[in-house]
C-alpha cells in the first residue's frame, strides 16, 4: 500500500519505519528537518512541511495514497488542521491520533476512518502483558477474549499439533506459529527475524522456539502460560 505519515514524533517515526520495513510505499513529512534527516533512508521519501499550510500538501501524493496517518501529538490545533486539509484533498482512509475528549469529539464530527490513542492503546497492552505473565504480545478483541504470542511449552516440542490435542486441552485455536529462520546478506552477514509459516495442518510438528499465535479467553490464555511457565522451571 502507499501510505502517507504526517508527525514524526516517536510514535510518527516508529510506526512509519515499521510500515516501511512491512513492504509498504510510505511517504513521511513532518516540519523539522532533523526529523527527516532520521528517516529519510528508511521509508520511500520523506519531506519537510508545515502541516498547517494546506498549500504544502501539493508535495505529498494525496490522490494516489491509499491510507492517510495524522500522527501529530503534541499540538492538537495542527493534528486537526491537517485532518481537515486531507480529508478536503483525498478520499484515501484517514487515521488520525488524539489525544483528548475533546479532540475525540471534532474528529468524529469530521467523520475521519479512524481515530486512535496510542499511549492509552499501548498502556492497555501493555496491562494484559503484566497479567498474562509469560505472554509475548496480546491484541484485545473484547473484555474476554484476545489474540496472544505465546512461547510453546516443552511438553508440545516434537508433537504434531494433532498429537498434542492442543485445541481440547487448552481451549485455544492456533492461528499460525512464528518461527526464526536465519538469513545471510550479501557480504555474509548472518542475522534472524521470525518468519509466519502460514496456517498450521494437523501435521505442523511444534519447534523450540516457536512462538504461538494463538486466539481464545484470557483466562485459558492465562492456565496455558501458568503451565508454560511450570514446565520451564522444571
Amino acid at each position: 500500500m502507499k501510505i502517507v505519515v504526517i508527525g514524526l514524533g516517536n510514535f510518527g517515526m516508529s510506526l512509519a519505519v515499521h510500515l516501511a520495513d512491512s513492504g509498504n510505499e510510505v511517504i513521511a513529512a513532518d516540519q523539522k528537518l532533523e526529523k527527516i534527516e532520521l528517516i529519510k533512508d528508511k521509508v520511500s521519501h520523506a519531506v519537510s512541511m508545515d502541516a498547517t499550510n494546506e498549500n504544502a500538501y501539493n508535495s505529498l501524493p494525496l490522490k494516489n495514497t491509499d491510507v492517510v496517518i495524522i500522527a501529530i501529538g503534541s499540538h492538537e490545533g495542527a493534528a486537526l488542521m491537517s485532518t481537515a486539509i486531507v480529508k478536503k484533498i483525498t478520499k484515501a482512509k484517514i487515521i488520525t491520533r488524539s489525544s483528548s475528549a475533546i479532540q475525540d469529539t471534532i474528529l468524529e464530527a469530521m467523520d475521519v476512518d479512524q481515530i486512535i490513542h496510542p499511549e492509552q492503546e499501548y498502556a492497555e497492552r501493555l496491562m494484559k502483558k503484566v497479567n498474562l505473565k509469560g505472554s509475548i504480545d496480546n491484541f484485545e478483541i473484547d473484555e474476554d477474549y484476545l489474540v496472544s504470542e505465546v512461547s510453546v511449552c516443552n511438553s508440545l516440542i516434537g508433537k504434531t499439533l494433532m498429537q498434542s490435542d492442543f485445541r481440547k486441552k487448552y481451549k485455544l485455536n492456533i492461528i499460525t506459529i512464528l518461527r526464526k529462520k536465519e538469513y545471510s546478506n550479501f557480504i555474509g552477514k548472518k542475522s534472524t527475524k521470525k518468519e509466519v509459516i502460514g496456517m498450521p495442518t494437523p501435521e505442523t510438528k511444534f519447534q523450540q522456539n516457536d512462538v504461538l499465535v494463538v486466539f481464545g479467553k484470557d483466562s485459558d490464555i492465562e492456565n496455558y502460560l501458568k503451565e508454560h511457565v511450570n514446565n520451564s522451571e522444571q
